[in-house]
């Protein structure tokens, strides 16, 4: 099993949760989450059990980066806390790209991340500011 802390390897699985995201994959979203998982915000928050619930939760993510042309996510992991062998807090900056090649304002979000023998998982999504 990795360290939760490995950055090349945190960073690869972000970049692939970026481009599924930006692709409207939401099958290749859901095999980025443990279940069961979460995700908090200021004004809402909302659990899940199984892919297919990970899977509608993204539904309308990807008319959203169509709409505003988004073709790229690129995370920057702006801090990671190891929380223990397997649990793993990280700090990620989305920067997006439209299809211009300009760059959009991203979002921030912490994710409590847990690595298993099939690489890290997502269990639980915060949004910050």
């Amino acid at each position: 099993m990795q360290a939760p802390t490995d950055l090349a390897h945190l960073t690869d699985f972000f970049d692939r949760y970026g481009s599924a995201l930006t692709r409207g994959d939401v099958s290749a979203v859901a095999g980025c989450y443990a279940l069961p998982g979460m995700v908090v915000s200021d004004s809402y928050s909302f659990t899940f059990a199984s892919p297919a619930a990970v899977a509608l939760s993204f539904l309308g993510a990807a008319p959203a980066y169509k709409e505003q042309q988004i073709v790229a996510a690129h995370a920057q992991l702006r801090d990671v806390q190891r929380l223990s062998p397997a649990l793993a807090m990280v700090a990620v900056e989305w920067e997006y790209l439209d299809s211009l090649g300009n760059a959009v304002p991203g979002e921030s979000y912490r994710y409590l991340i847990r690595v298993d023998a099939n690489g890290p998982r997502i269990t639980t999504v915060i949004a910050t500011h």
